[in-house]
């Protein structure tokens, strides 16, 4: 009995493999270039659902021509790190490898929304918005 648990236990552990993938996902956030596309309207949209979709601005200023402009901002990393690693054995042989990689980008959304007070309502006039990756 002993001599058999010893021949089976190195077919037990003959292959093992493990993957251990560690990234950290972009922040949830409705400031999306999808997201704008469908909320935005221009002298439709109001102040208030501005705020109900994106939030507070990061920034309020007022242009030349006394519209309020608001400014949203969103940056992002996400960084993926990955490792693998496998063992395999057969009785007297024996064998490893392992590999691991790491990968980081950049991700930054603007979003510059200009108001105008119509009939007693704030309501967006002009927006725009530039987003980049690297």
């Amino acid at each position: 009995m002993k001599s058999l648990i010893v021949l089976l236990f190195p077919l037990l552990l003959a292959a093992c493999v493990g993957t251990t993938p560690v990234g950290e996902p972009m922040s949830k956030s409705n400031l999306t270039s999808g997201q704008v596309s469908l909320t935005l309207k221009k002298n439709i949209t109001t102040q208030a659902e501005v705020v109900e979709t994106f939030g507070a601005p990061n920034l309020v200023t007022q242009n030349a021509d006394g519209e309020e402009v608001w400014t949203y901002q969103k940056n992002a990393t996400v960084s993926n790190a990955a490792s693998n690693s496998s063992y395999a054995t057969i009785i007297l042989l024996g064998g490893s490898s392992k590999s691991s990689g790491f990968e980081q980008s950049s991700r930054t959304m603007t979003l510059i929304i200009k108001f105008k007070d119509i009939k007693g309502v704030k309501t967006v006039v002009d927006f725009s918005s530039r987003s980049s990756s690297f």
